[in-house]
């Protein structure tokens, strides 16, 4: 299940009621445009005892197409290293 931001702002509105929903639309709002561009300027975001997402940099290469064994260039580029916490995974890999 995919949680959406409306989503979010509905469930934080029910577990704080004093709360204005325009309020805590904004506070999700800046969370997540901090989150962004940290990871722009290369930095490693954490939510201790969540997840931690670190940007990495995979160096250019030459890689095939399988399908006509082309030879292709691959410029370098960033990816997003996540890794959930130990708690969390646990949670999730425990039987049921």
């Amino acid at each position: 299940m995919s949680v959406k931001k409306s989503d979010l702002i509905n469930k934080l509105s029910n577990y704080y009621p004093n709360f204005l929903k325009k309020d805590l639309k904004k506070l999700v709002d800046i969370t997540l445009k901090e989150m962004k561009n940290s990871l722009k300027r290369g930095e490693r975001v954490e939510l201790r005892d969540v997840f931690s997402i670190e940007p990495k940099l995979r160096k250019a290469r030459f890689a095939r197409n399988p399908k006509t064994n082309e030879k292709i260039y691959v410029k370098e580029k960033y990816y997003l290293l996540f890794k959930s916490s130990k708690m969390w995974s646990n949670k999730i890999n425990e039987e049921k």
